[in-house]
């Protein structure tokens, strides 16, 4: 559950809301819901931020992008703290960050499910393709330009196309 628990922070959302994923820059940081909660320390402002895996390469340009746009807002001091509990789940991006994925071109994820395990490869429905939403599609490579995406080719209108993995 993401924390926004009070007015003051509100203004401070909005910026993160401005914060591009450096891997997918058509959405935020908060839509991708890796920022978790926005609270005052005895030392300052902290973002507690989930990475999308513990491995994931962006999370130093993700939390230098954000201390630096509290920065460029007058909001100094501030800091990002990793948290890694609960894990991150491609559920807790928002319903904007699916439809952005979509226009810029990327499959969005679909719901998990309970399941404990999560398989770093899965076949199962074939992916709808986001620049005509056929289904009549093919997996090319369970893996993309990063981990957490797949590549795909829509035999509809032969468009290569990625896929964010449910995770």
């Amino acid at each position: 559950m993401v924390a926004r628990a009070t007015p003051a922070h509100e203004a401070i959302w909005r910026i993160l809301e401005g914060v591009s994923d450096p891997e997918v820059p058509a959405i935020s940081v908060v839509d991708l819901g890796i920022v978790r909660a926005v609270h005052d320390e005895a030392d300052g402002l902290v973002i507690d931020v989930t990475p999308t895996y513990s491995g994931c390469p962006a999370m130093h340009e993700i939390e230098q992008a954000i201390v630096g746009a509290l920065n460029a807002h007058g909001v100094t001091g501030a800091r990002v703290r990793t948290v890694f509990t609960p894990a991150w789940t491609t559920d807790w991006m928002s319903d904007a960050a699916r439809e952005k994925l979509r226009a810029y071109g990327i499959a969005p994820p679909g719901r998990t499910s309970d399941s404990a395990l999560i398989p770093l490869m899965r076949r199962g429905a074939p992916v709808a393709c986001p620049f005509c939403g056929s289904r009549a599609t093919d997996t090319r490579s369970d893996f993309g330009s990063t981990a957490c995406k797949s590549l795909h080719f829509c035999n509809a209108c032969h468009q290569p196309f990625e896929h964010f993995k449910a995770i």
